[in-house]
């Protein structure tokens, strides 16, 4: 593999899913051909504190800028260049294509041979925006590969290319670590610790914001437990929408059938995934296409601990969803109460589901066969 260097402000400790993305595949890379460079991302002692802890248990380089934010400014991008150059890197890799990627030019004159940038949701979002639009094509123009997570987030984006730009993008996708996500990831502790071992679940596991759907989970309790009258739902993260979620579940008397556990620390998530019977995130659309989800790992996740899921129509959730097979896409209320009464009701389905959504994380959505694929990225000559 080509020494690399990674610039990203998305990395550990700081949360997210772009972040474990990242460390995910950064960690299957060979750690003496890797450097890191990534902003600080908080001005609290202790949230420093932290970020040299981590880093200092890395097996490869991390390189912190004092900033919380890396932008592609002059400062930024000679640092850059400098960290590639002292350590001889030939490839880059932009964690997160907008707007770093614009700093691609700088860098290949510094030595780079080889430039990946990684898109997510936020990019589809800035080929809509006609002044960010001519930033990514300025960035596709710049760089050697632009990656997507989806057929919804490729097609968003090379509508902002240059035709030449979007014939190189390549696939990229973030994986699920299957050895921590299973079936006996220990579900029924925290069923128990809960009280809710003789309880149908119902599972969602997500930042608790708009776009996720909670609020239309807790709109469709009312269908469900007219037909599955001990039904419960079990949300599972926190975020700014939870008081409004409280109040609704309240306002519909649902309350009493539906749990909330605030945020939980990741290594607990494979458990309270397992705590379901299904995994429901009706995730939707937002602000005229501006807030979409790019993917929807957690899908994945849910499958691989062998649970059916109900995904929601937006961005690239479908992508993480075998129609019929692992799961249904649902585009309102009465569809998620209607799949999920159905799925609580047949539990061979249920098992049928979970079986197909396992095998299928075990034959394409690995850690390992992700990493190989960013290697051959990587390595591959530029023609």
């Amino acid at each position: 593999m080509r020494k690399t260097l990674i610039v990203t402000n998305d990395f550990p400790p700081r949360p997210g899913g772009i972040q474990a993305f990242l460390h995910n595949l950064a960690l299957r890379l060979d750690p003496d051909r890797l450097v890191v460079y990534a902003s600080t991302w908080t001005r609290s002692a202790q949230g420093r504190e932290a970020t040299a802890a981590f880093d200092a248990d890395q097996p490869f380089t991390v390189v912190r800028d004092r900033t919380t934010m890396l932008l592609p400014t002059p400062c930024v991008t000679r640092r850059a260049a400098g960290l590639l150059r002292e350590h001889g890197c030939e490839a880059v890799w932009f964690g997160a294509a907008a707007p770093l990627g614009l700093m691609a030019p700088a860098l290949r004159s510094a030595g780079a041979r080889r430039i990946v940038a990684t898109t997510h949701g936020h990019e589809a979002a800035w080929a809509q925006l006609p002044g960010a639009r001519q930033l990514l094509r300025r960035i596709g123009e710049g760089t050697d590969v632009v990656t997507y997570l989806g057929e919804y987030t490729r097609s968003r984006i090379a509508g902002a290319l240059t035709p030449a730009a979007a014939g190189r993008m390549a696939q990229l996708t973030p994986g699920v670590d299957e050895k921590a996500f299973h079936p006996d990831s220990g579900g029924a502790a925290v069923r128990e610790r809960l009280g809710l071992s003789e309880r149908p679940v119902v599972v969602c596991v997500s930042r608790l914001v708009p776009r996720k759907g909670q609020d239309t989970l807790i709109d469709a309790m009312p269908t469900i437990l007219s037909a599955v009258p001990d039904a419960v739902l079990l949300i599972v993260g926190g975020g700014p929408y939870e008081k409004a979620l409280r109040e609704r579940a309240a306002r519909l008397s649902v309350a009493a059938s539906v749990r909330f556990t605030g945020a939980v620390p990741w290594a607990e998530l494979p458990a309270h995934h397992g705590a379901g019977d299904v995994f429901a995130m009706p995730c939707r659309t937002r602000r005229g296409g501006l807030d979409v989800e790019g993917l929807g790992i957690v899908y994945l996740e849910a499958s691989a601990t062998g649970l059916p899921v109900v995904a929601g129509d937006s961005g690239g959730a479908p992508d993480a969803v075998l129609e019929g097979e692992t799961g249904w896409v649902v585009h309102d209320t009465a569809q998620t109460a209607a799949r999920i009464i159905r799925l609580l009701a047949d539990p061979d389905l249920r098992r049928r589901m979970g079986e197909r959504g396992r095998g299928w994380v075990e034959e394409r959505w690995r850690w390992d066969l992700l990493a190989e694929r960013l290697r051959e990225l990587l390595d591959a000559e530029n023609g």
